[in-house]
């Protein structure tokens, strides 16, 4: 299952256009549609701000995704494990189930390493620092493009991003509130051009 899709666009004149893309994860909206069109509140909101999926409640109605003006939610049409041998089996990652299926999945920002790290700090009397937790995202991207933090922290590294005012959300008209945001590339002039 892929819980980040990249969206590729193209600029420029059709000789020789230039390649763009976006990355799209949950949005994790504040004002979320998902949650509202949920028949059996299987998508709610954490403590944390997260738009989360309470799996074992989805009932697979699919109408989360069709109320996500991002597209990011995916159905599982595959039951993933069914076949897999208990070897194949020892090799996944025991930290995220896999789920039956029948389920609509998505990005849920690593929950599963937000709440080790604030279990861990608890037992040795650790304040919680949301910005040590690292997603699978951010661990794997090259260029350290991904952030994570408490945009409450005025000195995190995510709230002085939003405070950049190269700083946007997708579809911020619609009103849903966005808690994943980003920054604009800054390209000089005729970057990339050839000639």
């Amino acid at each position: 299952m892929h819980w980040l899709r990249i969206d590729h666009y193209y600029q420029g004149p059709l000789e020789a256009p230039r390649s763009r893309f976006q990355s799209l994860p949950c949005m994790h909206c504040e004002q979320a549609p998902c949650e509202t069109g949920c028949p059996v509140n299987a998508t709610v909101h954490s403590r944390d701000g997260l738009n989360q999926m309470v799996y074992n409640r989805c009932i697979g109605t699919r109408t989360c995704a069709s109320y996500c003006p991002y597209k990011v939610r995916r159905f599982n049409w595959l039951d993933w494990s069914a076949d897999a041998a208990p070897s194949i089996q020892a090799q996944r990652n025991p930290e995220v189930t896999v789920r039956s299926r029948g389920v609509m999945e998505k990005c849920t920002y690593c929950i599963q390493r937000i709440s080790n790290a604030r279990t861990d700090d608890k037992q040795h009397g650790d304040d919680f620092d949301p910005s040590a937790v690292v997603t699978a995202c951010q661990q794997t991207c090259p260029s350290q493009a991904i952030q994570f933090g408490d945009i409450n922290a005025p000195a995190s590294a995510v709230s002085l991003a939003r405070r950049d005012p190269r700083h946007y959300r997708l579809l911020e008209a619609l009103g849903t509130r966005p808690r994943t945001s980003y920054l604009a590339r800054i390209e000089e002039e005729g970057a990339g051009d050839e000639g």
